[in-house]
């Protein structure tokens, strides 16, 4: 189907929030923000202003027009989690779009710069929420010659995660992008499952002083901006939207897939590799069908090549390398930039 049909063939559903278009919504201001189911409602103070925006980086991940764009089907699955309010598991092969569709939500709906959490097996709960530098404030101390002479400069110590800093209280929500979960010690799941329940969690460091200092300003993972902390409690007002991608490398914990909307992204077809070859490579259009037609051939089964493979490709075919190369020379390079992803070895 091209990809003109493609849109034409899923017309917005009146419930919708994203519609997949690329297009900025002008309908989601601050008083125009859906409520939450009644469970879902949170008490945080919506005191915070508006986050800043990240262009560069979208453009980064997304290309001129937003790379690869949901179907029908998966567009329902992302806005029953939009107005839910609940964490979207994103799980497909390598390439198939499942860290971009947390910035194309953040710009289609204008909520600011995306928070993106990359899992590690050392990450941890605590790292997501925020770190507490003991040995500085210690130094600090010891250079002011006073016990305690450090609680006014308490929030220098403190700098607020991803995930942390999602939950604070801001009116509209924060896009979270928890990047490969399935990377992660099998106990972090676990971990999440109070924060996605209750969207709120205190920092112990903070509450051990809030008799001598009720409010603390601390760092935030927005670079250069800083967040108030009242009595060491973080409680969001509206839940972030939480984009969590896995490679299906593991199983998660039914209490934790429980409190996710799941949606499963396939390999892209030959439209919607066409259509990431044009929002990331302009200057491409000439070579779209050709490149993407040797990729496909070349893939075979879903998952053995990404598509950022097939951009590698693309790339270089715009600077002359086919050109320059003879025909065997380019052949040979795409072997090298086309290695099957399930093939193990040197």
């Amino acid at each position: 189907m091209a990809d003109q049909e493609l849109q034409e063939s899923r017309p917005a559903a009146g419930w919708w929030l994203y519609n997949g278009s690329g297009q900025q919504s002008d309908g989601y201001a601050d008083e125009g923000w859906p409520d939450p189911p009644p469970w879902r409602a949170f008490g945080g103070r919506p005191d915070l202003p508006p986050p800043p925006d990240d262009p560069h980086e979208t453009a980064r991940r997304l290309g001129r027009s937003g790379a690869v764009r949901p179907d029908r089907d998966q567009l329902n699955i992302v806005n029953a989690a939009l107005r839910l309010f609940r964490p979207l598991l994103v799980t497909g092969p390598p390439g198939a779009g499942k860290s971009s569709l947390a910035y194309q939500l953040a710009r289609d709906l204008r909520l600011g710069r995306v928070l993106h959490w990359p899992i590690t097996s050392r990450s941890t709960l605590r790292s997501g929420t925020y770190d507490y530098d003991a040995i500085g404030r210690a130094q600090a101390a010891g250079e002011t010659q006073q016990p305690g002479g450090t609680d006014s400069m308490l929030g220098e110590f403190i700098h607020l995660g991803p995930l942390g800093t999602a939950l604070l209280p801001y009116r509209r929500p924060r896009v979270l992008l928890i990047d490969e979960l399935d990377k992660s010690d099998i106990d972090l799941p676990n971990d999440l499952l109070n924060v996605f329940e209750d969207g709120t969690f205190t920092v112990p460091e903070l509450i051990r002083a809030r008799n001598r200092q009720q409010t603390v300003e601390v760092h935030t993972a927005d670079p250069g901006e800083r967040a108030v902390i009242r009595d060491g409690v973080v409680h969001c007002h509206a839940f972030p939207i939480v984009v969590i991608t896995s490679n299906g490398e593991r199983d998660f914990p039914p209490p934790f897939l429980r409190r996710c909307v799941r949606l499963d992204l396939p390999d892209p077809n030959e439209d919607r590799l066409a259509e990431l070859l044009r929002a990331h490579l302009p200057a491409a259009d000439e070579n779209v069908p050709r490149l993407v037609a040797a990729f496909l051939e070349r893939r075979g089964a879903p998952g053995t090549l990404a598509a950022d493979q097939l951009l590698n490709a693309a790339f270089l075919a715009t600077s002359g390398a086919p050109a320059a190369a003879s025909e065997a020379d380019w052949n040979r390079l795409l072997e090298t930039i086309w290695r099957n992803l399930t093939v193990t070895g040197p």
